[in-house]
């Protein structure tokens, strides 16, 4: 009966250590002067090496030897990780190798290791070499401790690599290891780009080549790390690493478990110098001497490659919608009927969206609904907003504003193009034919107060999903590309939710590029032209509000696809926001609503303040009163103070009360004083 193949990979490590223990039995007879202790050791050495020497079956590969292949050892450097690994393997032998050991250190020497190696190597130089800048030396697997003399060192192995020798799944303490999990399902599309083909290549060769996975997100690049090991018939292993050593530590593990080393690379953090206005220094882990390719995943700018190794940027970018309707279908309890719907409103990357289906599985959703799922996407998004960014869900049934018809027309075909997206450019095939970009883009314009971002939130109601709100004063910086950091962040987050991103105010984003007089007009006009090109690639739906319309730079006005006018309210607007506003049941008899539409000229949020003004009056006066209008000409007043605009003379004090005799006398002296027509 065979043993597992752990097993025998175990006991090939151990038979090979058993070989190296006679040696060191060998060396230890004939050096070391007789007595009891010498020839217990000698006995102790030969008989365990008698007791784990087994023939092992030729069959996959073992760690040792894959070690070997990958960084390139000779058959004296293995030797030597072997008797480095001597005081890992049995308590015995490390107290074999402490008797030996002039400080008592239970680890063989540097003399010791040249006496056992002498017939294979009997060159001291050339262990010199090896043990100062072998192969197995440069790469971390071995390392000496001690001070002088060099003969006195000690020989050690890098921390955790015996049990990764031996087949188990030991790990270095100081490496931040970092999970891959199994490649997610719509990938399919694109592991068969040219560019991921050719990195699938590399692959399966020996080239030393560094292939960058520069995605916006870690769980991104990790899956595509994954599918693309898998599909090359291997797989990786994967640490934070900042420093040279961390880089030889996970090289050393990766080889140990036939693996690819995948460095995931921290993006860079803020520093003095950085917030003094200079671009911080990206981390560079030093791949000096690592042998074959090479994964590594970092934020995009955040990794610099050796000069003196090839590299290759893998794309990470969107995927096409076969592909994200595919991962829903696999991310999804049941038969997936959600998925085109799912794959048009929220295009997740798959990563993401087997975060999702863990989520589902944990609410205990047997068969979600497209509200569950993208409840899900907005709790897991709405966990880590950026600075600045509000998430907010509008309610259906919430108040909207009055729009004129064409209006309105324009917010309903807004929300349907966003819903058609998937059936337009991708089923029709128009994003080729037509160079139709995805994404929806409005700019509400008109003065403040005319209801721009309450109509905002009917649009992300409509659209049935949450509106991000960006506070553009906390994120316009003064700091030299903390700008665009900050709509980075908003635009990931709202392209994760699929959240209607309201930019308020956005003239101050996006105003009119100048001619370059100093630096700070450069870099006005490079935050300018990120946010063009960011705005393109946006794939949901955009609302751009402004009070000053003429601030908008042109090249964004083309990229619009809607503009909505909010003008002043009419009379007729204005008497149907009394009425949205205020409690009709409350008002008292003598209130004329009519007159008061007609006699002042206000914008649908000053009435709103003044409703609920006047109702907070009445209400402190008379809990079971009414509004009246002095309550309301009150609230009026105030409206009006705040805007330091005077307000309108009244007849009398309580003119909102219509005079009904005057009214008719006036309109008597009108007809007796009007011109006779002229005849036929």
């Amino acid at each position: 009966m065979s043993s597992p193949p752990g097993e025998a990979r175990s006991h090939d490590l151990t038979s090979r250590v058993g070989a190296m223990a006679r040696r060191f039995a060998d060396h230890v007879e004939s050096a070391c002067p007789e007595s009891a202790e010498r020839d217990d050791t000698v006995a102790w050495l030969r008989a365990w090496a008698d007791r784990v020497t087994v023939d092992v079956t030729p069959g996959e590969p073992v760690p040792i030897d894959e070690l070997a292949r990958r960084l390139g050892l000779s058959g004296a450097e293995v030797d030597l990780v072997l008797l480095a690994g001597l005081p890992e393997e049995h308590h015995g032998l490390a107290d074999a190798c402490r008797r030996c050991h002039p400080r008592g250190e239970p680890n063989p020497t540097v003399e010791l290791v040249q006496e056992i190696t002498r017939r294979d190597t009997p060159d001291d130089a050339m262990m010199r070499r090896l043990l100062l800048e072998g192969p197995a030396a440069r790469a971390g697997v071995l390392e000496l401790s001690g001070g002088e003399p060099f003969a006195e060192r000690s020989l050690t192995l890098a921390s955790g690599l015996w049990g990764a020798l031996h087949g188990h799944d030991a790990w270095p303490p100081g490496l931040a290891r970092v999970l891959v999990g199994d490649p997610p399902a719509g990938l399919d599309g694109w592991l068969d780009l040219p560019e991921v083909q050719r990195a699938r290549a590399l692959l399966a060769t020996e080239e030393s080549v560094s292939l960058v996975l520069g995605a916006s997100g870690t769980a991104i690049g990790l899956s595509r790390a994954a599918a693309l090991a898998g599909a090359a018939g291997t797989r990786v292993v994967a640490a934070r690493v900042e420093t040279a050593a961390d880089v030889r530590r996970l090289v050393a593990h990766a080889a140990a478990r036939s693996a690819l080393p995948l460095l995931v690379v921290p993006g860079p953090t803020a520093t003095a110098a950085e917030t003094a206005g200079a671009r911080p220094v990206p981390p560079a882990p030093d791949l000096t001497g690592v042998r074959g390719p090479v994964l590594v995943c970092a934020p995009p700018g955040s990794f610099v490659p050796d000069a003196e190794r090839a590299a290759l940027t893998v794309p990470t970018g969107p995927i096409g919608v076969a592909d994200r309707r595919a991962a829903w279908r696999a991310a999804l309890p049941g038969d997936g009927h959600l998925a085109p719907a799912l794959a048009a409103r929220h295009p997740l990357d798959p990563a993401l969206t087997a975060q999702v289906s863990l989520d589902l599985a944990a609410r205990g959703a047997e068969r979600p609904t497209l509200a569950e799922v993208s409840a899900v996407i907005r709790a897991r998004a709405g966990a880590a907003l950026p600075p600045g960014v509000e998430l907010r869900t509008p309610d259906p049934r919430g108040r909207r504003p009055i729009l004129d018809p064409a209006a309105t027309m324009l917010l309903h075909d807004a929300v349907q193009r966003l819903e058609l997206q998937a059936t337009v450019l991708d089923d029709w095939d128009l994003q080729r034919r037509a160079g139709a970009d995805r994404g929806v883009r409005l700019l509400f314009t008109g003065p403040p107060g005319t209801g721009k971002t309450l109509a905002a939130h009917g649009v992300a109601a409509d659209a049935g999903t949450d509106l991000l709100v960006v506070d553009v004063s906390r994120v316009v910086s003064k700091w030299l590309g903390e700008t665009e950091k900050n709509l980075a962040a908003a635009f990931e987050t709202a392209e994760r939710t699929q959240a209607v991103l309201l930019l308020d105010e956005a003239d101050v984003l996006f105003a009119t590029r100048t001619e370059v007089g100093d630096a700070q007009d450069r870099y006005a006009n490079l935050e300018t032209a990120y946010l063009l090109q960011r705005l393109d690639h946006f794939d949901g739906l955009t609302v751009l509000a402004t009070n000053l319309r003429q601030n908008i730079d042109a090249a964004f006005l083309r990229r619009i696809d809607f503009v909505v006018e909010f003008e002043r309210p009419d009379t007729a607007t204005r008497r149907a926001l009394w009425e949205q506003h205020l409690p009709l049941d409350r008002l008292a008899g003598a209130v004329d609503l009519d007159h008061l539409a007609r006699r002042f000229d206000v914008t649908g949020s000053t009435i709103r303040n003044a409703a609920v003004d006047a109702v907070y009056l009445a209400a402190a006066e008379d809990p079971d009163g009414a509004v009246t209008a002095d309550h309301l000409i009150t609230a009026l007043r105030r409206e009006y103070a705040k805007d330091h605009r005077p307000f309108p003379v009244l007849a009398e004090p309580t003119a909102v009360a219509r005079d009904a005799r005057a009214a008719e006398v006036l309109a008597a002296h009108a007809r007796r004083t009007a011109p006779a027509r002229p005849g036929p």
